[in-house]
Formats: C-alpha cells, sequence, structure tokens
C-alpha cells in the first residue's frame, strides 16, 4: 500500500514538474518575440488605422510590415500634390481629402527634374548626365533606365516600373511632318527610336502635354494637334481633328479618360 502511494506521488510530481516546464518555456518564447512576429492580420488591422504619413513610416520597418502597410494602403486616394522647396532638399506633399502636409527629405532628387508621375512612381530626368531613372519617395526605391538625350523633358510611362508591362514613351518632332518616337522598358539595356511620317503637321515643344490613357500614349502639340501611339501595335497617328484657337490647352487623365481643357480668354 505505502509502495503504490510513493508511485502515485512521483508521477505526480512528475506531471507537476512538466507543466512547470512547460510553462517556462511558453514564456522564455513570448519573452524573445518583438513587434515583427505579430500576426498578419493583426498587423493589417493597427495598420489599416494609421494615417498615410504613419503608414509610410511603417513600411519602412520590415518586409512583414512593408507588406502589410502597401495592403491596407488607400488605393483610391486623392492624388497628393507635390511642392518643390527653392533650397534644399524637404519636400511637401498636400494631401486634400485630409487637408494634410506630409514632409518628407529627398535628397536623392536634387539636380533631377520629375517627367511623369504614376502609380506612386516618379520619373525623373538629369539634364547634365543624361540619366532616367524611376524613384518612389515613399519606399525610396529607385530603378534606373538607359542614358536618353531628352530634348524637351517630355516622356511617360504606362504603369509602375515593377510592372513587366512598363514601358517608356517620348516623341520629338524631326520635321513638322516627321516625328522619331522612342520606347524603352525598365531592365533593357538601350531605347528604340523609329521615324514616323505624320499626315498632319506636328511640332513638339517643352509646352507639350504626354499622357498614358486605357493603353495609349496621347500628346497634345504646341499648335494644339493630337498625336495618338499604341504601344501594343507600335503605331503612331495624328488625329484629324483641327486645333481649337485658344491661348492654353491642357491635356489632363480624369475619371480614367484623357480630358483636353481649353482656357478662352474674353475681353470686354
Amino acid at each position: 500500500m505505502a509502495g503504490r502511494k510513493r508511485k502515485l506521488k512521483s508521477l505526480a510530481e512528475t506531471i507537476t514538474n512538466s507543466k512547470r516546464r512547460v510553462s517556462k518555456e511558453k514564456r522564455e518564447k513570448l519573452e524573445l518575440q518583438t513587434w515583427s512576429d505579430l500576426p498578419t492580420e493583426l498587423l493589417e488591422l493597427i495598420v489599416s488605422r494609421l494615417a498615410l504619413k504613419d503608414n509610410i513610416r511603417v513600411s519602412v520597418v520590415c518586409k512583414r510590415w512593408h507588406s502589410a502597410a502597401i495592403s491596407v494602403r488607400v488605393v483610391n486616394q486623392s492624388p497628393l500634390l507635390m511642392y518643390f522647396p527653392k533650397f534644399g532638399d524637404l519636400y511637401e506633399f498636400y494631401d486634400p481629402s485630409q487637408r494634410k502636409i506630409y514632409s518628407l527629405e529627398l535628397p536623392e532628387l536634387t539636380g533631377s527634374r520629375i517627367c511623369y508621375t504614376k502609380d506612386g512612381w516618379l520619373l525623373l530626368y538629369r539634364p547634365r548626365s543624361h540619366r532616367v531613372f524611376f524613384f518612389n519617395p515613399f519606399t525610396r526605391k529607385m530603378i534606373k533606365v538607359p542614358r536618353f538625350e531628352l530634348t524637351y523633358q517630355i516622356v511617360a510611362f504606362s504603369c509602375a516600373p515593377t510592372s513587366a508591362s512598363c514601358i517608356l514613351f517620348t516623341v520629338k518632332h524631326i520635321s513638322p511632318t516627321i516625328v522619331a518616337i522612342s520606347t524603352c522598358r525598365p531592365g533593357e539595356r538601350e531605347w528604340t527610336t523609329v521615324n514616323v511620317q505624320n499626315r498632319l503637321p506636328f511640332v513638339s515643344s517643352i509646352w507639350n502635354k504626354l499622357v498614358f490613357c486605357n493603353g495609349l500614349f496621347y500628346c497634345l502639340s504646341l499648335t494644339g494637334w493630337l498625336g495618338v501611339f499604341n504601344p501594343q501595335e507600335r503605331t503612331w497617328s495624328v488625329l484629324a481633328v483641327p486645333p481649337p484657337k485658344c491661348p492654353e490647352n491642357f491635356l489632363p487623365k480624369i475619371g480614367g479618360k484623357a480630358s483636353l481643357w481649353l482656357s478662352i480668354t474674353e475681353t470686354y
């Protein structure tokens, strides 16, 4: 009888020690855990409640946090207006929907001109070195493109440079009836340039308006003629629509469509 009691006592002590050991291991494991070990669902829930400025800061902590921040970042957010400093590298971004201004130090932009923006990416050009490159001001990622001399810094791209379908496009006139069309994709070693005959006059200049919309590049010439380039078929045409007699015109993309805005001044 005494021997049976000793066995039961020993078994109870073994079970107790085992529970203590497991509890200690769990406690030590919890103590070793960091913020980066948060479950993805919980992390996305927290980040989704942050303002854009804080979302951007969270995205640079680590790869997991970057993925979570990008996944919950508002897709249909109003475009940010970018203000350029007269001196220094401190750029301001104004959010019209929240009426807030965010400031970012961007020394990478020194000596560069912004040619086009899309999907959170800037396409920049350095005239002195003819360097063309993409830059994301939020992730600080840079993607280089082959050097190219942009006569008027008029160039656009179809989508984010991280996409395989991204293509850059620029056009300049050789004569009123001949234009040189140049294209390039991120990762290629050089630009491809071809001369194309125009049926209608098309004169490019620094005042050209260039926009990509619904698979096509639209380019408004200095004199108001509208040229269209199809990157899939590699075709160029100038629309047979007489340009309006207006001192100023604009070619913005609104609601997924390219729109021609005219400025008319009347004297009374």
